[in-house]
């Protein structure tokens, strides 16, 4: 296994790290998903991905069974939260500790910044972000990152407001893939100005749940070396079979880093499929926008400006 440094945090963490939507998926049981985590975790992945809304709660609470006789102490646990008011964060980070049965998460992270008002909302004095610092400082959690998928401009958007409240995120999550390269890209825009503030990078969608396979342009393998080449502190990817898990692994243990040449060759395999965005429907549609048909989630609009809306 490939170990790297999680930004400033100074944490070792796996290169790549094991998805938690997977795990609480129907075809997936729960034997399985345990044997999943618990195999990955014995093989030196230590990163394990999770969140609050995942297969309502069947993720985490499969996490958490997996993590038990001794795991728990050799995993960097990440889950997310979808709550944007302080009171909806803190319900459901509590929620989540229940179910992954630890008395403290490594990470949790704003989930879906998708919105230019998210970043407004989470860092309102009653927001969600709140409940996060109130909660590293009980113990409750050790690092707070977001994530996110619809576009950049929104990633660099949450920093901007994060830098004027005067707060640095640990991490941040987004799609790192074959196609992003080429349209509405996370990494051309964000990750250089996240290596440039030394905060964790996290990639996702290197395969975008099998759907950029379906271009037929590119191999798994291929896709998982393209964001292992990238800064990545973690290329966190979906695991719902042993074989899958192989693949992980066969991925890391042939990967170099990439000459010009080939990441150029790469590259060229996927640019006439990626120019308008088909392969990365989480960027172009709201399919992959659980906040979008549960609003709910995300609590309760700040009580200020609910009151500028009376007539």
């Amino acid at each position: 296994m490939i170990y790297r440094t999680l930004g400033s945090t100074g944490e070792k963490v796996s290169a790549i790290g094991v998805g938690g939507w997977h795990l609480g998926l129907s075809q997936v049981d729960e034997q399985m998903a345990i044997r999943i985590v618990r195999s990955a975790i014995d093989r030196g992945i230590n990163f394990l991905d999770n969140c609050w809304d995942y297969n309502e709660g069947a993720s985490e609470e499969r996490m958490g069974k997996a993590l038990r006789d001794g795991y728990r102490s050799k995993a960097f646990v990440m889950t997310k939260i979808d709550g944007r008011s302080k009171k909806e964060a803190t319900k459901q980070l509590d929620e989540s500790l229940e179910r992954l049965q630890v008395d403290c998460i490594d990470l949790v992270q704003h989930h879906e910044i998708l919105r230019f008002e998210d970043p407004h909302r989470i860092f309102h004095e009653d927001g969600a972000n709140a409940a996060l610092v109130e909660a590293r400082q009980a113990g409750k959690l050790r690092y707070i990152g977001f994530t996110g998928h619809k576009d950049p401009r929104a990633h660099l958007y949450m920093l901007e407001v994060a830098d004027q409240q005067g707060f640095k995120f640990d991490t941040v999550q987004m799609p790192l893939n074959l196609m992003d390269a080429h349209y509405r890209s996370f990494s051309r825009e964000v990750v250089p100005e996240l290596v440039k503030r030394n905060i964790g990078i996290l990639g996702m969608k290197s395969m975008a749940n099998g759907i950029i396979l379906k271009s037929k342009t590119v191999t798994p393998v291929e896709c998982l070396h393209y964001a292992l080449n990238l800064p990545t502190s973690v290329v966190i990817t979906g695991i719902d079979s042993m074989e899958i898990l192989e693949q992980a692994f066969e991925a890391v243990r042939t990967f170099h880093p990439l000459s010009k040449e080939e990441l150029d060759a790469l590259l060229a395999k996927t640019s006439a499929a990626a120019l308008t965005g088909r392969f990365e429907p989480f960027k172009t549609t709201s399919i992959f926008d659980g906040t979008a048909t549960n609003p709910e989630w995300l609590g309760e609009e700040p009580a200020e400006f609910q009151e500028l809306m009376q007539v």
